[in-house]
């Protein structure tokens, strides 16, 4: 099955703010995996096909987060 690789630059001041980025993800079904880094201020998520990049971006812009850039599979995408 395929899959989709999603990388978003987000700013995270601190473990609240990763914490809160990585909960989301968690419940948002379609998700294999994902990586939060509050050092590189990076979620790296990746998806089953079905999930495309605007569902992962609005789900991450609702903790209050600000989404500054984004990829979808190597290609960056309007944020």
């Amino acid at each position: 099955m395929a899959e989709h690789n999603y990388k978003f630059n987000v700013t995270m001041t601190c473990g609240g703010c990763s914490g809160a980025v990585e909960r989301v993800l968690k419940k948002l079904e379609g998700v294999k995996s994902f990586d939060v880094s509050l050092d590189t201020q990076t979620a790296n998520v990746v998806t089953e096909d079905s999930v495309d990049y605007t569902t992962v971006l609005e789900k991450i812009k609702k903790t209050g987060k600000k989404v500054n850039s984004g990829e979808a599979d190597g290609v960056p995408q309007a944020v």
